[in-house]
């Protein structure tokens, strides 16, 4: 029996059906081939693959917002000082609040006649959350007071009122550029709304520019002009006179006169 056969004898039968034609198991029962063939003409197409569902669209890209309106409308709403630092501090479009440590809005007495407009925070500024207290700030206190006027002044008549353009402190102290003054200059304007100062004093070229729309502070200091309405004097700003002493004789100059437009 061939179960009982040894491997060489199954291997040459295995050979000898090869060499035969055979190509395959042969089954337990036999197949008709020309029925398989006419099965598989009948038998439907097959369906198409179900089609790759189109990817989605991108998201539309959101509208691009307008600062300088969304900036204006904030500022308007505005009916008090608190109101208008709670606007300030909350507005989302100016970049320069990701990297600033505090938000600085103001110092001194908002009664005051005289209110000083400067640039930007710098380090100290920024740190402490107030305008003006560095080297540039104790020498803005030393001036003001060498005619009678101060931050800390209770009467609103000796007193000062202190602010920035910018109410963040822009990256390595640099100088704002003119799309960051455009932005927050309804907050500004808002500012000198609310706090009703009879004298603006402008401290150097951004408030300059903010404010005259012009620069060249060596130019325009000393020259009395309007501002939004009020008597506007541009001066070199404290930080400028701490590298250029001999520029002192003429801020003192400035300073004479801007006692002069309060006494008179």
């Amino acid at each position: 029996m061939l179960d009982q056969a040894d491997p060489r004898t199954l291997l040459a039968l295995l050979d000898w059906q090869v060499e035969l034609g055979a190509d395959e198991a042969i089954l337990d029962a036999p197949v008709d081939r020309y029925a398989l063939a006419e099965a598989e003409e009948r038998r439907p197409a097959a369906a198409p693959p179900l089609a790759r569902p189109a990817a989605p669209p991108p998201p539309a890209a959101a509208p691009e917002v307008d600062a300088v309106a969304a900036a204006t409308e904030a500022a308007e709403r505005a009916d008090s000082l608190e109101a208008l630092a709670a606007a300030m501090a909350a507005f989302p479009h100016c970049e320069l609040r990701k990297g600033a440590r505090n938000f600085v809005f103001a110092d001194g007495r908002p009664e005051a006649r005289v209110m000083v407009v400067g640039e930007a925070p710098g380090r100290e500024e920024d740190l402490e959350g107030r305008p003006f207290v560095g080297r540039a700030g104790q020498m803005l206190d030393r001036m003001f007071g060498a005619i009678g006027l101060g931050r800390d002044r209770p009467d609103p008549g000796a007193a000062l009122y202190i602010t920035n353009v910018l109410p963040w402190r822009p990256p390595g102290n640099r100088a704002p550029d003119p799309a960051e003054i455009a932005m927050l200059l309804p907050f500004l304007t808002r500012h000198v709304q609310l706090a009703q100062p009879d004298v603006l004093v402008l401290m150097g070229n951004t408030p300059c520019q903010a404010l005259l729309g012009r620069a060249g502070i060596l130019r325009l200091r000393g020259q009395w002009t309007e501002a939004l309405g009020r008597p506007a004097l541009p001066m070199t700003h404290p930080s400028y006179l701490l590298r250029t002493p001999e520029a002192k004789r003429e801020a003192w100059a400035d300073l004479l006169s801007l006692k002069a437009r309060l006494a008179g």
